[in-house]
């Protein structure tokens, strides 16, 4: 459960992508003497992010990873902070981003699932996990969801973070006068 106290705080939602965004799989083959990545991501995550968009809470994704199917989702979404990093030297990498907007480890919710987002876990105003994430993210976190990696999380924990703000109706109107439809 998130607090309403330590939601209030969080102004920056990173995401793990492998295993947080995706199922953990990737498919790999050639494709005219070129490599095709493919990766399944979860539409319901999606709608959570563009819904988070009517807040002020900012969204980047942290990936210790370089892949263009990451890259490509994130367009799709309107996702602007991107880290691939192959060497999965996240801490760093969301260091250096808080510095760049003026925000502390306190401003920070962070989703992980596996042990390269431990040193970020560790330091995150809210550290989250998924229903699959490793027993050592599981032990760091303050929340684990109900729904794995790949399969609806990252929308769980945007809901959860927003209703805990008081902000869930309100996102979820923006969402819809934006479409054109003012109906809950």
């Amino acid at each position: 459960m998130i607090t309403p106290e330590v939601a209030r705080r969080v102004r920056l939602l990173g995401l793990d992508v492998d295993g947080v965004l995706t199922d953990n799989a990737i498919w790999i083959g050639p494709l005219e003497d070129r490599r095709v990545e493919l990766k399944r991501f979860d539409i319901s995550d999606g709608l959570g992010l563009v819904i988070l968009r009517h807040t002020g809470i900012e969204v980047a994704w942290v990936s210790g990873r370089h892949s263009e199917a990451t890259a490509l989702r994130a367009r799709e979404l309107g996702i602007d902070t991107v880290i691939q990093d192959s060497g999965a030297r996240k801490l760093a990498a969301v260091e250096s981003l808080l510095n760049t907007k003026g925000l502390t480890w306190a401003d920070l919710a962070f989703v992980g699932d596996d042990l390269a987002d431990l040193p970020v876990l560790k330091r995150a105003g809210l550290a989250i996990t998924v229903a699959n994430g490793c027993p050592e993210a599981k032990a760091l976190c303050a929340w684990v969801t109900r729904a794995e990696g790949g399969h609806g999380a990252v929308r769980e924990v945007v809901e959860a973070l927003l209703r805990a703000r008081g902000e869930w109706e309100g996102a979820v109107a923006g969402y819809l006068r934006e479409r054109g439809d003012d109906s809950p």
